[in-house]
């Protein structure tokens, strides 16, 4: 069947919330997809972040077949192998002390949402329910992440929202402080923001709010949907800023291409939650799980981690050679591409996809998240088709 036959069947049949690129993928290796047609693309999307091994890594596909020919779904009234087998290796990796497992980013901050609101309620109050967020983040879809989220063009046509949040702008000392009362619970902060144009938190503010959430006895929330699982160069990014979080979320990257979101908590939070405060039906999902079990194996035992700074930085030396680039943003391979005046990155994003180079935006930033294990060929390819469609 051609591209063209697929994306009518898409229009006609699937709920028009994305604004699709002219691609059509069916099959994919390393970092390469096809189209229906046969069309080669160099992929520096990573299915926004997902794709960590890229598409069809040899270990992960054999991992996950594996687990879908033993067991592919259990209640979690019953123990699965692979979700404590992930929960051991991703704890003791991280250095939390228990998780939750969940199907999504959005769920993820959900469950981080539920265990703040306990924990205050249960230390100082039914009235301390307030989290802080900051300003330009994103937190996910559901309707509180969706409020979590400090951008006001997510949030409209969906009122009422279910209250409880308060925004200020990242790395302002002052707001933080301003907006603090004894009904806040939690500080909730991504340590870059993606959606909100690749934009790193200062590390000097980071550890003025690591300091100031432990001193007022409130939690610290990081969000790591995207920035974890190796993305920026370590497993998780607040080691790069020298934090430890009550609570870190993560997806995306973690499940390698399969749904999966989790809830990390340190010693002081394993505990808010007991029988019936919070559950999934997917969460925990032994294929899913077995698919994360091979991610952090790749990373963690077989040295991927270690290559993923020095592959941002060929990158990002690279990319500034490009004359209508003017300058870089983010950690590691969350690179977030400022592009010289006259230049649109919707519109290039389209023109790179035309000419065989997947690429996202963010606001009006280019950006970049290839899969971690990506080829030094590939790069190449890839930042070739960047500068011939930029000039």
């Amino acid at each position: 069947m051609t591209n063209e036959y697929y994306q009518n069947l898409d229009k006609q049949y699937i709920a028009n919330t994305y604004k699709r690129q002219n691609v059509v993928l069916t099959r994919g290796s390393g970092s390469t997809g096809f189209d229906a047609e046969g069309k080669k693309y160099i992929d520096f999307t990573s299915g926004i972040g997902v794709n960590s091994l890229g598409f069809c890594n040899e270990n992960w596909v054999s991992a996950v077949t594996a687990q879908i020919s033993t067991i592919q779904h259990t209640s979690n009234i019953f123990v699965s192998v692979p979700d404590t087998v992930l929960a051991e290796k991703l704890c003791k990796a991280a250095g939390y002390s228990k998780v939750f497992f969940a199907n999504s980013g959005a769920e993820a901050n959900e469950g981080a949402v539920k265990i703040a609101r306990k924990y205050g309620a249960d230390n100082k109050g039914k009235e301390c329910v307030n989290i802080i967020t900051m300003q330009n983040s994103f937190h996910g879809r559901t309707i509180a992440a969706l409020e979590a989220t400090g951008q006001d063009v997510f949030h409209k046509n969906f009122y009422p929202f279910t209250g409880g949040f308060r925004y200020v702008p990242m790395n302002d000392k002052e707001a933080l402080e301003a907006a603090f009362d004894e009904t806040v619970c939690a500080v909730m902060i991504e340590l870059v923001q993606g959606e909100g144009g690749v934009i790193a938190a200062d590390k000097d503010y980071v550890r003025f709010l690591a300091d100031f959430c432990r001193d007022h006895e409130i939690l610290l929330i990081v969000d790591e949907v995207q920035t974890g699982i190796g993305r920026t160069g370590t497993l998780l990014t607040s080691r790069q800023f020298g934090i430890a979080p009550d609570i870190t979320t993560l997806a995306k990257g973690l499940g390698g291409g399969l749904p999966i979101g989790a809830v990390l908590m340190n010693e002081k939070t394993e505990g808010v939650l007991s029988y019936g405060d919070h559950g999934s039906t997917f969460g925990g999902n032994p294929v899913s799980c077995a698919g994360g079990v091979a991610v952090l194996t790749e990373l963690l035992d077989c040295g991927l981690l270690e290559e993923v700074s020095p592959k941002a930085e060929y990158i990002r030396e690279k990319l500034l050679e490009i004359p209508q680039i003017k300058e870089l943003s983010g950690l590691g391979l969350m690179i977030g591409i400022t592009l010289a005046d006259g230049y649109t990155a919707s519109d290039i994003a389209a023109k790179c996809a035309e000419n065989g180079l997947l690429i996202l935006t963010a606001k009006t930033k280019l950006r970049m998240l290839p899969p971690l294990n990506i080829t030094k060929e590939e790069i190449d390819k890839g930042l070739e088709i960047l500068a011939k469609t930029l000039e």
